[in-house]
């Protein structure tokens, strides 16, 4: 089949969207929140509650994760990543570059691509944007991502229009190598989605998304933020790139974010997110509901045997208490951690879905407005 996206409308008083893009696994309603399965699972979920629970219809795998274990020839050898992990749904891989980021004691950049030592047995490795690419097929995702370098912050304006240079060189190549490929080895031909960069100046955001959009791909990403900066430098760089961006093509903030940025950004014209926060904060004791954050550690719930989510679209969640959740996680027990995770990811998903329901209304604005602030509040 062929990749696509289509728009299906746009709220009135914002730029929210609401559309439907298109894969060999299934089309996929946006906006849309992408768990994050790096190393092929989402910690502590199997794909059944993913699926029927969780509702997810699009799962993260991370490129240099799974490079290094189980290995490319695994994961071939298997029929691809969705057989793999059994998992008949989308699946995006991440290319690796974020992790040029955040290895960045581990790594060397250079025009070629990236050295890197391996964070399990210091050997070294070169990920260049063809090779990055290739392994990305191997593993038969369905949507790839553009080798690029995320830059940290704060960061330099030399340093950061340096990067991004390198970024569009890297995409032409990464183009070049996808686009005059003669077949792909799991029956299916992947989306490669180019990548945003610039850090938090103006200017190269600009260049950047107009090089991104002349490249007329169906899905362009915004990488780059979330790694530091305030909150409000990350609202106004998406503002603002998502006003060159075409409409016709998907939007995907990378590693975006909380609830509340969710729900902005997707009033700024987003439509693909994802993020380690739900699952993370999870394993920590971090709830999220549409009243607020629960810290469930906190002895305020010792007793408390109202459900942990009565209107949760999770099993777990309208199913089990308050109090027996924080005795769970107080004790270290794992099903204390995989209860949380799984209320996290379906209310993520049950977030974006509700969003999308409201933009189909034309009430997105005002509903918005009212949940954002809901959605930051401490009980």
């Amino acid at each position: 089949m062929t990749n696509k996206f289509e728009l299906q409308t746009t709220d009135s008083k914002s730029r929210a969207r609401a559309g439907l893009l298109s894969t060999a696994h299934g089309d996929i309603r946006t906006p849309v929140f992408m768990p994050v399965g790096t190393v092929g699972t989402v910690k502590g979920v199997h794909q059944q509650e993913l699926s029927e629970e969780i509702r997810a219809r699009i799962i993260l795998g991370n490129t240099y994760h799974l490079y290094l274990r189980p290995g490319v020839d695994v994961v071939r050898q298997a029929g691809g990543l969705h057989r793999f992990i059994g998992w008949d749904k989308p699946i995006l891989t991440d290319s690796g570059g974020y992790q040029v980021f955040s290895l960045a004691h581990r790594r060397k950049i250079k025009p070629e691509g990236v050295t890197f030592q391996s964070h399990i047995d210091g050997s070294k490795h070169l990920f260049t944007p063809e090779s990055a690419t290739e392994v990305q097929i191997q593993l038969g995702a369905d949507i790839i991502m553009a080798f690029d370098e995320c830059t940290p912050y704060p960061c330099e304006y030399r340093y950061a229009e340096k990067s991004m240079h390198l970024t569009h060189t890297w995409l032409d190549r990464c183009l070049d190598y996808f686009d005059n490929r003669d077949e792909f080895p799991h029956g299916y031909t992947p989306t490669l989605a180019p990548i945003v960069q610039g850090s938090t100046f103006s200017d190269l955001r600009k260049k950047s998304a107009e090089y991104i959009s002349s490249k007329g791909r169906h899905i362009n990403a915004i990488g780059g933020l979330s790694v530091g900066e305030p909150i409000e430098e990350m609202y106004r760089i998406t503002a603002e790139v998502t006003e060159i961006l075409p409409e016709t093509s998907a939007r995907y903030l990378m590693g975006v974010g909380t609830p509340a940025n969710i729900i902005t950004c997707i009033g700024l014209g987003i439509d693909m997110f994802d993020c380690v926060l739900p699952s993370r904060n999870a394993r920590h004791g971090l709830i999220y509901t549409w009243d607020g954050i629960i810290n469930i550690k906190n002895e305020k719930w010792k007793t408390d045997f109202s459900p942990i989510d009565p209107t949760s679209r999770a099993f777990t969640s309208r199913s089990h208490t308050k109090a027996y959740l924080r005795h769970l996680v107080h004790v270290g027990e794992l099903l204390g951690a995989q209860i949380a995770t799984i209320h996290n990811l379906a209310f993520f998903l049950e977030l974006v879905d509700t969003a999308r329901e409201h933009i189909l209304n034309g009430t997105f604005s005002s509903w918005s407005k009212d949940i954002v602030s809901r959605l930051e509040r401490r009980l």
